[in-house]
């Protein structure tokens, strides 16, 4: 199918960000179709260049990781990749290339605010998957994408967390005791018009731990277990 010659312009802008030459083999239809959101186009949209790019990155990062980190084990391996590919990273590396202003999508589905973090993930798996299908290989890809990869592996690294406390405590138990530990949540009370405020309390063995508190239950859980994390490991 044939690209428009505005829309060729578009997406050479996008390539130029991601630092790939005008030149650059790219299947400009494809890459098109990579930024086709389903609202837009029911019979012609994202979703299949998507679960290409599902396997794309993953290979990426395990061939970045693999290289950088050798020494490491392949469950450290494992639990990394699992941070830098996840739908969080994946919708903050399309942020950072502004991906949703090349995006087409009905108006409608553009103004959930709820559901933009998912759209930018699976638009950011289908560019990847539009470069790797334009060569079947990742030499459009690798080039600036284990740039990012690897910033995120650092950043994820610096938390020994690797950013879920919650994960973190229960391995810490298991592994000491072989018992998981019980999150005690209560809501605070607050007045008319100001957010609802949670209270998480960590229990193990009889004994309180950390506590945290959040606008969410999950954040208030995630606070206490950083915190029940905190007193464990202090000397």
């Amino acid at each position: 199918m044939a690209v428009s010659l505005p829309r060729r312009e578009q997406l050479t802008a996008l390539l130029q960000q991601l630092g790939l030459r005008e030149c650059a083999p790219v299947d400009w239809s494809l890459l098109d179709l990579a930024l086709t959101h389903p609202t837009f186009s029911q019979s012609a949209n994202y979703q299949q260049l998507e679960f290409v790019g599902d396997s794309v990155v993953r290979l990426a990062a395990a061939q970045v990781l693999l290289e950088t980190y050798p020494q490491a084990s392949v469950g450290e391996l494992a639990k990394l990749r699992a941070g830098i590919v996840s739908d969080r990273a994946l919708a903050e590396f399309a942020g950072g290339y502004a991906l949703e202003s090349y995006l087409l999508i009905a108006p409608s589905a553009a103004s959930d605010a709820r559901g933009r973090g998912k759209r930018l993930a699976d638009a950011f798996e289908a560019v990847l998957g539009a470069l790797y299908l334009s060569t079947h290989t990742l030499e459009l890809v690798r080039p600036w994408l284990d740039v990012l990869l690897l910033e995120k592996a650092r950043e994820i690294l610096k938390d020994p967390a690797l950013q879920n406390y919650k994960d973190a405590l229960q391995e810490w138990t298991q592994a000491h005791y072989r018992q998981l530990p019980e999150y005690r949540v209560q809501q605070q009370e607050v007045a008319a018009g100001e957010d609802r405020i949670f209270i998480a309390e960590v229990w193990f063995n009889g004994q309180q731990l950390g506590s945290g508190s959040g606008t969410t239950k999950k954040a208030a859980e995630q606070i206490a277990a950083k915190n029940s994390l905190a007193i464990l490991n202090s000397p």
